[in-house]
């Protein structure tokens, strides 16, 4: 029988796979059945499958590999401790939890994304806020950007929450239309206007002081008031045998308008003080030459009367001040227009000298004294002096006062550093628990830092801040506001409606 013989097909079975090999056909198949099903699909739809290959991730979706992932706790970060004041330094504008919902709609806290309402009367008797511990506020900004929009705002807004509104100082007249349409009273001085203001008029006595004791208090007023216009007329301080004159010709002048049934003028005083003889014979024996004495004090005196100041203050007052008007605004923007506030000034201390006798009154209620452009009254010790008492007094006199400026170095130009103006000024700033910061330029930064003491994120934020809005800083917390206007309010503060024109 033949032996059998291998023989060799034309089909090959190779030995068994790997499973590397076998996991790499599976690949090639699903990719090759992918891309037939992707074939088959319409142009449009097949343009849209797949990754963007810009948006692809860097690492896989477990996380970056190696010793930097911060996966399995491999990532050790040391522990830092800080106090609250220190964190709120650091990050201002994290973590303020708002002024509450009571008082003026202001606009939008551009942080919390809230409503922000402010005020200072209910935040300084919530006890809330440390570290506010007066209702005074000073508001500063570049032109242009609003500031004058949110005074006339909170003033209008304070009015519907039956607060009173004074300003003692309008030296462009806008806030005459505002009173106006708000049923206030509007005072307006200058040469050749039909309005007289008296500064010697007694103002009316209030419930509970004798009568005793108020010609007491309106005698030392007047003095106080007359030693301030005559200062400021002789740009000087008073001597002291000019003070004394003052104090008899007060009491001659006062006597004869009591005799007569009239009211003592300015000019009575600046007539007495021209009569040395009647002055000696006034004092008697301890006069000392009195009377020559003063001839600098009647000048000055007789320059309100009968000089280039003329026309306002030598007549009995043709306009009553009444407490009860929402609103009263002094304007004077007929005066120093020159370049001179000698009459501005005597305006404003006369102003003040009738507005202090409705402060003074308990039953007035609550009020706003707004300082417009205040940079005129830094350049003046007197009414400085005068704003500080009413500063330091606020409390207890129910008042809040607004203080506008267009730069915080404007304070610094009340005098050179330890002068008297100076420290006054700054005085000003250091009792205001709300300091109110619109954009500064960049040359004015470091001055608004070391008057304020802002943090570099603050700083940054008052540099770059846009039309109606800015930093408010009540007490020691500090908020990014957007004031919101009324249509209305937009046409009532109009500012540039000549630039319009």
């Amino acid at each position: 029988m033949p032996r059998n013989r291998a023989t060799a097909a034309h089909l090959f079975v190779p030995r068994k796979t790997t499973r590397a090999d076998r996991r790499s056909a599976r690949a090639g198949y699903a990719e090759a059945r992918t891309k037939a099903r992707l074939a088959t699909l319409p142009t449009v739809r097949r343009e849209r499958e797949g990754t963007d290959p810009e948006l692809r991730p860097a690492y896989p979706v477990s996380g970056r590999p190696g010793l930097a992932s911060a996966r399995g706790g491999k990532l050790r970060l040391p522990q830092h401790r800080m106090t609250t004041a220190v964190a709120g330094g650091a990050y201002p504008f994290l973590a303020e939890a708002g002024l509450g919902a009571e008082g003026i709609f202001i606009g939008r806290d551009l942080h919390a994304e809230g409503s922000f309402c402010y005020d200072p009367f209910a935040l300084y008797n919530g006890g809330r806020i440390e570290g506010f511990t007066n209702p005074n506020g000073i508001l500063c900004g570049i032109i242009g950007m609003g500031k004058s929009a949110l005074a006339k705002s909170i003033a209008t807004r304070a009015i519907a929450h039956s607060y009173k509104i004074y300003v003692p100082s309008d030296p462009k007249g806008e806030w005459s239309g505002l009173a106006e349409a708000l049923g206030g009273q509007t005072i307006a001085l200058g040469p050749g206007l039909p309005g007289k203001l008296n500064p010697l008029d007694a103002p009316p006595r209030p419930d509970g002081v004798s009568e005793e004791d108020w010609t007491s208090e309106v005698r030392k007023r007047r003095l106080l008031l007359l030693a301030s216009l005559a200062a400021t007329v002789l740009k000087r301080d008073l001597l002291p045998m000019e003070h004394t004159g003052l104090d008899v010709a007060l009491d001659l002048v006062v006597a004869d308008a009591e005799a007569t049934g009239t009211v003592p003028l300015l000019g009575d005083i600046a007539h007495a003080l021209g009569r040395p003889e009647r002055l000696d014979a006034a004092l008697g024996e301890e006069a000392g030459g009195l009377g020559r004495a003063v001839d600098d004090l009647a000048h000055a005196l007789r320059r309100l009367v009968h000089g280039d100041l003329s026309g306002m203050f030598d007549a009995p007052s043709t306009v009553v001040f009444d407490p009860s008007a929402p609103m009263l605004s002094i304007d004077l923007s007929r005066l120093g227009s020159s370049g001179d506030d000698t009459a501005l000034v005597l305006a404003m201390t006369c102003a003040s000298a009738w507005m202090e006798s409705a402060l003074a009154d308990p039953a007035g209620g609550r009020r706003w004294v707004i300082y417009d452009e205040a940079w005129r009254i830094m350049r003046h010790v007197g009414l400085l002096e005068r704003m500080q008492q009413q500063w330091k007094l606020s409390r207890g006199l129910g008042i809040a006062n607004l203080l506008i400026l267009h730069r915080l170095s404007d304070l610094l130009s009340a005098g050179d550093a330890g002068s008297r103006g100076r420290v006054l000024a700054e005085g000003l700033l250091a009792d205001c628990s709300t300091r109110i910061i619109y954009r500064q330029e960049p040359d004015q930064i470091p001055a608004a830092m070391a008057l304020l003491g802002l943090t570099g994120v603050e700083a940054q934020a008052i540099a770059a801040l846009t039309r109606g809005r800015g930093l408010w800083k009540v007490a020691s917390l500090s908020f990014i506001v957007q004031h919101l206007l009324h249509s209305r309010e937009k046409q009532l503060y109009d500012t540039d409606f000549r630039m319009a024109a």
